[in-house]
C-alpha cells in the first residue's frame, strides 16, 4: 500500500504522521500519479495550522503542488495521459486532493506538462509559483519596461519568481528583506536593488532608488502594519497586491495615503488564473515558454527525503530559505 501523510488535529509539523492507505482508483475526471517530488508551500503549513482559506477536515491530507507520473485515468479522462510527466497546478482542494504521498489522486484538469529540460524536483517548484507572480504582476498588473515593482518577502520561491517575471518584463525589480542575511543572494537571483528592511528605511531607498517616483507595482505576501509604508512608498496610481497574510498583526487600510494617490490596494489569489480556463491557458503557456528557453529558472533551496517531511515543514517555517523546499520521493 502506498505511504501518504495525514493530520489528525490542528497543529504543526509534529502532527504530520505517515500512514499506509489503500491504493485509490481515480474516479470521474480524475488521475493517479506516482509522485516523484514535492513542492512545499507557505499554504500548507497554513492549512495543517488551521489559518488557511480552506479549514481541514480530519484527519486530512496536506500537499498542494507535485510532479509525477500518471499511472492511471479515471472516467472521462484521455489515456493518452498515461505515462506522461506532469505537475499539478494550484487550484484544488487540499482537503479532497491533498497530494504529499508516494501517490496522489487529483482532478485532470490541475495537470500540467512541463519541458523536458526540468527535472522532477524542479516541476514540482514552477506553477505555484509563477502562477501568483504572473497572475499579480502581468495580468492584472500589466508590468512594462521603465516599472519599478516592490517585491517584499522576496527570498520566498514566489519572490524570486516575481523577480524573474519583472526582469523578463524590463522593469526593475526591488527586492525587500528583513534581514542582511540574504542581500547577496537576492541580487545574485536577479533583483536589481534590495532593501533591508532592519537596516534601511524602506520609504526612502525606494523614493532613492526610483527618482521620486515609488513604485508602480507592490507584491506583497505579509500583511499586517507596513502596509502603511508600502503604500507611502508607491507611485500615483500605483497598486499595491496582498496575495498572503504572514504577518500575525492585522493589517489597515492606508486611507488618507490611497485617496492622496490614487492608489489601488488589491487583495489577489492565484484561483483567479487557475480556477479561469482561458486565463490559465495563456499563462501556462507564458510560464512553459520561458522556462523551456531558460528566462526562468526555478531556485531550488534544499531537497529533503520522503522520511523527513517533518524535518521539511520545520526549515518552512524557519523563514531560512532562499526559493522552494522540495521532498523528493523515489
Amino acid at each position: 500500500m502506498p505511504t501518504i501523510i495525514r493530520f489528525h488535529q490542528l497543529g504543526g509539523p509534529e502532527d504530520l504522521k505517515f500512514e499506509e492507505a489503500p491504493q485509490q482508483q481515480p474516479g470521474k475526471g480524475e488521475v493517479r500519479l506516482r509522485v516523484q517530488a514535492a513542492g512545499l508551500n507557505r499554504a500548507d503549513s497554513m492549512y495543517y495550522h488551521g489559518v488557511y482559506l480552506e479549514t481541514p477536515k480530519l484527519p486530512s491530507r496536506v500537499g498542494y503542488e507535485v510532479a509525477g507520473v500518471v499511472e492511471a485515468v479515471g472516467e472521462g479522462v484521455d489515456s493518452a495521459w498515461i505515462g506522461k510527466k506532469v505537475a499539478t497546478i494550484p487550484g484544488y482542494s487540499q482537503n479532497r486532493y491533498g497530494s504529499l504521498g508516494e501517490e496522489a489522486v487529483v482532478p485532470a484538469e490541475v495537470l500540467g506538462e512541463y519541458p523536458e529540460n526540468l527535472t522532477p524536483t524542479q516541476a514540482s517548484a514552477i506553477w505555484m509559483q509563477y502562477l501568483t507572480a504572473y497572475g499579480a504582476l502581468v495580468y492584472f498588473g500589466g508590468v512594462k519596461p521603465g516599472d519599478f515593482v516592490s517585491i517584499p518577502a522576496a527570498s520566498s520561491s514566489v519572490g524570486i519568481a516575481a523577480i524573474q517575471i519583472t526582469r523578463d518584463a524590463g522593469a526593475t525589480a526591488i527586492a525587500v528583506t528583513r534581514t542582511a542575511a540574504k542581500k547577496a543572494q537576492l541580487l545574485k537571483l536577479g533583483a536589481h536593488h534590495v532593501i533591508v528592511t532592519d537596516e534601511e528605511d524602506y520609504v526612502a531607498r525606494v523614493k532613492e532608488i526610483t527618482g521620486g517616483k515609488g513604485a508602480r507595482l507592490t507584491f506583497d505576501p505579509v500583511g499586517g502594519p507596513f502596509i502603511e509604508k508600502l503604500a507611502a512608498a508607491a507611485a500615483p496610481g500605483g497598486i499595491v497586491f496582498e496575495y498572503g497574510l504572514l504577518s500575525p498583526e492585522p493589517t489597515p487600510f492606508p486611507l488618507l495615503t490611497a485617496l492622496a494617490n490614487g492608489l489601488s490596494i488589491r487583495g489577489y489569489i492565484v484561483l483567479e488564473i487557475t480556477l479561469n480556463p482561458e486565463r490559465a491557458q495563456v499563462a501556462k503557456k507564458y510560464v512553459s515558454d520561458r522556462l523551456a528557453d531558460k528566462r526562468f529558472v526555478p531556485q531550488i533551496d534544499k531537497t529533503f527525503a520522503f522520511r523527513q517531511t517533518q524535518d521539511a515543514y520545520r526549515y518552512l517555517e524557519s523563514n531560512q530559505q532562499v526559493g522552494k523546499i522540495v521532498i523528493t520521493l523515489p
